[in-house]
């Protein structure tokens, strides 16, 4: 009887335990929740620009806020704007963007609703990002239109996304997140639309002249301080010399326009006008100019290149072709189409940190 009484005990145990096994197994257990999407948005940032006469004063206040220029400077570039009826094309090209975008992530996902915001006219970044908080939106992925990394063409939006965010915050309007995708200076949509746009301009050439015409690529010139502290002089010899690459070309330069501010300060050098001048000089005949720096063909590409830079080349006799910028390329939209779902795909896990409410993430 012992015997039996301990043989039975364990055999008893196990019973239980298989029991209660059974019992976890066919019990229902909830699955968790799959994380929220990371982003529920898009939002492209641009320069913005007048759409009228009457907003170039304005908008020139906006551009200059916080620096002391000379009013002559001011009046000087409100007659560049004046010359194409006090309209920037900026605004009808990026909406363009927009909406090759809209088309691309609604087709083949992540279907995101887009917004556009301008640092400088109309639609504000304020009044976007407002908007967008409205419609119940929280985290959206940034897409600055600036290639080449500076101060004035990366930092300095990253900082006026983060005012905007403060200002609504303090109206009492939820924060928009903004995540900012990663680099794409070299980015094969990128050279393959300037590649395109270059081979474009060079066709449209006299025959004679196409082979032996320089492909000159140029950029807005920042204070030498300022290309000190950033990799903008870098990028753009990079993404330069792909595009020459692309095309087979070993003659190029790159230069620089639209220098602003003191006559004292040094900045970025040379610029165009003075470039074609030193090398009419040495024999150069013909150039394809291509506005490198710049992803839309505003006021300061068509004054700069098709006005100045073209009557320099007329005054000494060198043949002038310039390329378009890429603006609604289609190479280009399916750039910032694969930047943004590069940009969801790395955060397909969960949602990124918020460190701080005013944090603006990178995604390099």
């Amino acid at each position: 009887m012992a015997s039996r009484g301990v043989s039975s005990g364990p055999t008893s145990a196990v019973q239980t335990r298989d029991t209660d096994d059974r019992a976890v197994s066919s019990a229902v257990v909830p699955r968790a929740a799959p994380p929220p999407a990371p982003f529920d948005a898009v939002l492209l940032i641009s320069f913005g620009g007048p759409q009228g006469p009457d907003d170039v004063r304005p908008f020139l206040a906006n551009v200059l806020r916080g620096r002391a220029v000379p009013p002559a400077r001011v009046e000087e570039v409100a007659r560049h704007y004046a010359l194409f009826g006090g309209v920037s094309p900026i605004t009808e090209l990026t909406q363009r963007q927009a909406a090759g975008l809209r088309e691309r992530l609604e087709r083949d996902g992540p279907a995101l609703p887009v917004y556009v915001g301008m640092r400088n006219w109309h639609p504000f970044l304020v009044d976007t990002l407002r908007e967008m908080a409205h419609a119940g939106l929280r985290r959206a992925v940034g897409f600055i239109l600036a290639a080449h990394r500076s101060y004035s063409s990366c930092e300095q939006y990253r900082r006026n996304v983060a005012a905007a965010r403060r200002e609504i915050r303090t109206e009492g309007v939820e924060d928009v997140e903004v995540t900012y995708v990663g680099d794409w200076h070299t980015h094969d949509g990128f050279i393959g639309a300037c590649a395109t746009r270059v081979s474009t301009a060079r066709q449209a050439l006299p025959e004679a002249l196409r082979d032996g015409a320089r492909v000159v690529f140029t950029a807005h010139s920042v204070p030498l301080s300022m290309a000190t502290d950033s990799r903008y002089h870098d990028q753009l010899l990079e993404s330069a010399r792909l595009i020459a690459s692309r095309l087979g070309v070993a003659d190029w330069a790159l230069v620089f326009q639209s220098r602003s501010g003191r006559p004292e300060d040094p900045w970025l050098e040379p610029d165009i006008c003075d470039y074609l001048r030193a090398e009419e000089r040495g024999g150069l005949e013909a150039v394809v100019v291509c506005p490198l720096g710049f992803v839309a063909d505003h006021v300061e590409v068509l004054y700069d290149l098709d006005h100045e830079a073209a009557a320099v080349c007329e005054e000494l006799g060198i043949t002038m072709r310039r390329a378009a910028a890429v603006n609604d390329d289609p190479q280009f939209l399916d750039l910032i189409a694969h930047m943004v779902r590069a940009t969801v795909d790395r955060y397909a896990g969960g949602r990124p940190l918020s460190i701080c409410p005013e944090t603006e993430r990178s995604t390099v």
